[in-house]
């Protein structure tokens, strides 16, 4: 018994510990440490962090990035942006009784090649009629899609994240019908252009 611990404390004291960096775009903040016995484990490695504890926004704590590592480097793991998603709980804090949720998905192509599912989702100030959630679908749809073909996959990831996207489709769909929020739900990479 005493032999098979001493296996594991061996096997677990030549692993080497590799700090984890957020992709360039979003600022190379270091995230956390992970032991790997070689660096080419680490590779395709998922991590989770959120956008609060990147920028000491505590608002921001339901904000979750997806990243992959991607290469490492000496002793730093990068990673590349795959997705983000709003947890859960706050999106069902968001929900009140007598509205509508309006949700849409949808893949766009970013200037830059990249495809990107995106899903926005709206909350309106009371329960909206049909053809009203159809307009207001529309509108999120048309604006996301406008956006991702003018925008960069780094600028459009950033402004994903950061609200502007979704502060884009409140201003373009309130006309239509009160909204309380404006949501981008998640995000998820499905393609990247092949380099040249």
């Amino acid at each position: 018994m005493a032999r098979k611990v001493q296996k594991k404390l061996d096997r677990w004291k030549s692993k080497q510990w590799y700090n984890i960096e957020t992709p360039q775009f979003i600022g190379s903040n270091n995230i956390g440490v992970t032991p790997a016995d070689e660096p080419a484990k680490l590779i395709g490695r998922v991590v989770e962090t959120t956008v609060g504890e990147l920028t000491n926004d505590f608002s921001k704590h339901n904000t979750k990035l997806r990243l992959e590592i991607n290469d490492v480097v000496g002793d730093v793991a990068h990673t590349k942006f795959i997705g983000h998603e709003i947890t859960t709980d706050y999106l069902r804090s968001i929900v009140k009784r007598q509205t509508s949720r309006i949700d849409t998905n949808l893949n766009v192509n970013t200037k830059d090649g990249y495809k990107i599912r995106v899903k926005p989702t709206c909350f309106t100030v009371k329960r909206a009629r049909t053809s009203q959630i159809k307009a207001i679908r529309d509108v999120m749809n048309l604006i996301t899609e406008k956006r991702a073909s003018e925008l960069t996959f780094e600028q459009f990831v950033e402004e994903a994240i950061i609200g502007k996207l979704s502060a884009n489709i409140y201003r373009n769909a309130k006309n239509i019908y009160p909204l309380r929020r404006v949501e981008i739900r998640k995000t998820e990479v499905m393609a990247v252009p092949v380099a040249a």
